[in-house]
């Protein structure tokens, strides 16, 4: 006699109809009424909120800082990744964890701990004057904040793979005459790049949407160091709930792409990886 096997969550139809219920309520109906809100506009008053010179400026602030920072963490995060899973040194669980410490902290004080650091009487940023080097309230600044916060994507993104990564391979090179460099480019660098590329993605996406970690170190100049989550902050507090919402879109629209670019990217690494 078969015994049906029960189980401790409940079926599909009811688990799909709970799932579906949670993402329309938490995901689907706040963007669907942002796009909904923005039908509002006509395409060419749409067309002129979010191509207004300031907004313009907004755009290559944030999209150029964030690429910076992304691939500044692209080398760098490479780099802690190999460290932390090729080499055993002491203090290596304490610096591990500290590659989580800018998902743990909020924003808005990692913002305001850089700017002291970096400001012109601050730790660092003292000795930074004489060489007329400015960090905080600058451009600069946002490069700093965007590479602390996104350091975790790339290092995690990574640190699996390297650690799964056989070293037969890079034996079976050696004995075969190939350099170090050779080694890591042609067999270790080939099956880290999804890996990479990934890491690098979501380091980018990440930065495009931070607001709290920059304000506080931006200066927030008009045109030098303005990002676009703080112009829609600004359209909102001037009741330009309109341009608010264009600009939202924007954003939204930019953040699709990358979902899309991030999702390929990993179904690119599972093939490669399946295809091992």
């Amino acid at each position: 006699m078969a015994f049906k096997q029960h189980s401790v969550l409940p079926g599909f139809g009811l688990s799909l109809g709970y799932t579906l219920l949670y993402l329309s309520l938490i995901v689907l109906l706040p963007l669907s009424a942002l796009i909904v809100k923005t039908t509002a506009l006509d395409a060419a008053a749409f067309w002129q909120a979010v191509t207004e010179p300031r907004v313009l400026a907004s755009y290559r602030v944030t999209f150029g800082a964030s690429l910076i920072a992304a691939l500044i963490n692209l080398v760098f995060g490479l780099l802690i990744a190999w460290v932390l899973v090729r080499y055993p040194f002491p203090g290596k669980r304490l610096v591990d964890a500290l590659v989580d410490l800018p998902f743990a902290l909020p924003t808005a004080v990692a913002g305001i701990a850089l700017a002291t650091l970096y400001a012109p009487n601050g730790w660092i940023g003292q000795y930074l004057v004489p060489f007329d080097i400015k960090v905080a309230f600058t451009p600069l600044g946002i490069v700093f904040a965007l590479t602390f916060i996104t350091l975790p994507f790339v290092v995690r993104t990574v640190q699996p793979v390297l650690q799964d990564l056989e070293s037969e391979l890079e034996e079976a090179a050696a004995s075969l005459g190939a350099t170090r460099l050779q080694i890591f480019t042609k067999v270790i660098l080939p099956t880290l790049l999804p890996a990479l590329l990934t890491g690098f993605a979501l380091a980018f996406a990440r930065a495009v949407g931070e607001y709290g970690s920059v304000i506080f170190i931006a200066g927030n100049m008009p045109f030098v160091s303005e990002i676009t989550p703080l112009m829609i902050i600004s359209k909102l507090e001037q009741y330009d709930y309109l341009g608010a919402t264009a600009i939202a879109v924007v954003m939204l629209a930019v953040s699709f792409v990358l979902l899309l670019v991030i999702n390929a990217l990993q179904w690119w690494s599972g093939r490669r990886l399946g295809g091992r």
